[in-house]
């Protein structure tokens, strides 16, 4: 028995006297026979019951969460004070039709010059197509939904033709993909197209529900206890916009890890580096993007699933406010610490889907009370100095704390462009007690992912999963009530935490992961892996925006010696998504500086592998 530890209120803490420790999970790196044997352990009725517990314990997440006195209320879900109004922004309504806060969007972005892509120069900077490039190509003429179409098509044949297996999608019909284009070319044609995202190419997670495809979660039987009637609402609000959704996207086995590996259909492989992961879960959403292949794809993010592998293949990923987005039609629209979001190649193209999928549901509206969604008006000269007057919050200990430094230089880096080229001022902050952050998320997650899948494992379907999935759930199943409420009262304090310190600043900065891209282990490849210490640098920085539900953006900002993305994290005050992006577009506009191409790089709009 340990001995009891007993917490002052979060308000009596004295942050000047918090010690920073190290963030480190313990645990093997286990593959192939190993991680075999492990999973038969730990799934014993006996031995693997000891070895969670010895799990927790050199995890301190006994201590905790059994032996701590927590004098907090319990949060079950995100609870939010009303927030200050950002200015310089463009205001949205939730009840319009997606098509009219798409146009809005757009009226928020700078001015659009077509003049680079007539541009035929192969030494020109490589850049990635916006959105408003490709609308630019079909109302020009220069090229229809119709052609894009095909060389979308002979690429993906490409990708499914690699040995190994390394598919970006894993649910796609060319038909399907030709009819949609078909309409869109007509629509152009007619002059009627839907809206700017007319004819723009877009792929939906695995975990999502788009009509006719299967949601299996990178699962091979999900789809067998879950039948796809009508479309999540995120999709059917793009469909509205004309989007072409081109198909279900491979992700880590649902969602229950960080690097991308699958099993099931094949590891998707990391654009920039192919013997690397992407990141996950949302690994296929962000390597289509990464690749060229598609301007945006939606993501969901439970911890981090969505910024990860969007900073690890270079491009940029939104996670929302908790409720900002609808999740009706999602394989976890329970919890409470995931949303829907997207990742898109460019900043502009993140504000437009935003505007095209954001929206709260009813129950949502109630409960939370969202205050009104609103845009960066990036088009006024109260913009630039919105910039600069945003105070930055860093807590440098934590910042600091990754696998290379050339990681946080790179983010020191960016902190000092935005204090020279827009006065930005960088606030010293603390935040106590993030070892119980990560505690409190972790039996969070794992206990309402549990509660979703448990009534379809009755008949053995759980040892139809990947091993590293059975682990995770081998875990999540030593979880008890009383755990899950203390992560609660743990999440109240951490709460508390972080709303004084967005009384002194607006946006919390750090790097996005501790690490970049990390090597896959031909292995894995066959049977998977597991591997905490990955997972602890991957997840390091991301877990305040899901257990406590705050907006957050990761955004590139340069590379490391070996070529490999570094992405920064901008996390916001709750519904101040115009605040990030706003900082966001600076970064990306005055600050990160030239794009790197991929190495697996397909330019579809005029139809070349570069």
């Amino acid at each position: 028995m340990g001995k009891k530890r007993v917490l002052l209120p979060a308000s009596e803490v004295d942050v000047t006297a918090v010690k920073y420790t190290p963030q480190r999970i313990q645990g093997p790196h286990l593959t192939g026979f190993w991680l075999k044997l492990f999973v038969m352990l730990a799934e014993a009725p006996i031995i693997g019951s000891m070895i969670m517990i010895l799990f927790k314990n050199k995890n301190r997440e006994t201590e905790m969460l059994k032996n701590t006195v927590i004098p907090e209320d319990p949060m079950f879900k995100p609870e939010f004070p009303p927030q200050e109004s950002e200015p310089a922004v463009v205001c949205l309504e939730e009840d319009g039709k997606p098509e009219e806060r798409v146009e809005l969007a757009l009226q928020c972005l700078p001015d659009y010059n077509p003049g680079c892509i007539q541009i035929a120069d192969s030494s020109a900077p490589f850049r990635y197509w916006k959105i408003r490039d490709y609308a630019y190509a079909y109302r020009s003429k220069l090229t229809t939904p119709s052609q894009v179409a095909e060389h979308f098509i002979s690429a993906i044949e490409e990708f499914n033709n690699k040995n190994p297996l390394t598919p970006l999608l894993i649910s796609y019909d060319p038909g399907e993909v030709r009819s949609q284009a078909a309409a869109s070319t007509q629509r152009f044609k007619e002059g009627s197209e839907l809206s700017i995202l007319d004819g723009i190419f877009m792929a939906v997670k695995d975990d999502i529900d788009c009509c006719p495809h299967p949601s299996k979660g990178g699962t091979t039987w999900f789809h067998e206890v879950h039948e796809v009637k009508k479309d999540a609402v995120c999709v059917s609000r793009l469909q509205s916009c004309g989007a072409v959704l081109v198909g279900k996207t491979n992700m880590h086995e649902l969602g229950l890890g960080t690097t991308g590996n699958n099993a099931n259909f094949g590891t998707t492989r990391n654009p920039h580096a192919p013997d690397r992961y992407t990141g996950g879960s949302s690994s296929g959403s962000a390597a289509i993007v990464a690749s060229g292949l598609c301007s945006a794809a939606l993501g969901t993010d439970g911890g981090g699933s969505i910024r990860i592998p969007s900073s690890l293949c270079g491009v940029v990923g939104l996670k929302t406010t908790y409720g900002r987005t609808d999740m009706k039609g999602l394989l976890y629209r329970g919890g409470t610490v995931a949303i829907v979001g997207s990742i898109t190649a460019t900043v502009e193209d993140a504000i437009l889907v935003y505007a095209a999928i954001l929206g709260s549901s009813p129950a949502e509206r109630v409960s939370l009370k969202p205050a009104l969604p609103c845009l960066p008006n990036l088009t006024s000269c109260e913009s630039w100095y919105a910039v600069g007057s945003l105070r930055l919050g860093k807590y440098t200990e934590w910042f600091n704390d990754v696998f290379s430094t050339e990681i946080s230089d790179k983010c020191e880096d960016i902190l000092n462009r935005l204090s020279e080229k827009h006065g930005c001022e960088t606030i010293e902050v603390v935040i106590p007690e993030l070892p119980e952050m990560r505690t409190a998320h972790i039996v969070s997650v794992g206990s309402e992912a549990l509660s979703g899948l448990n009534p379809d494992f009755e008949d053995g379907k759980s040892a139809r999963l990947t091993y590293d999935t059975r682990i995770n759930l081998a875990l999540f199943r030593t979880f008890t009530a009383s755990d899950y409420v203390a992560a609660q009262c743990l999440r109240r304090r951490l709460m508390y935490y972080h709303m004084e310190i967005f009384k002194k600043v607006d946006i919390i900065v750090t790097p996005t992961t501790g690490m970049t891209a990390p090597i896959i282990s031909p292995s894995a490849l066959k049977v998977g892996e597991t591997n905490l210490h990955v997972s602890g640098n991957l997840m390091r920085f991301v877990l305040a925006g899901n257990l406590l539900g705050f907006p957050a953006i990761s955004v590139p900002v340069g590379y490391d010696k070996q070529g490999l993305p570094i992405g920064m994290q901008l996390i916001g005050r709750p519904w101040c998504e115009a605040s990030i992006l706003r900082l966001a577009a600076a970064i990306e506009e005055t600050c990160a500086g030239p794009k790197k191409k991929p190495v697996q790089f397909y330019d579809i709009l005029k139809g070349n592998q570069l």
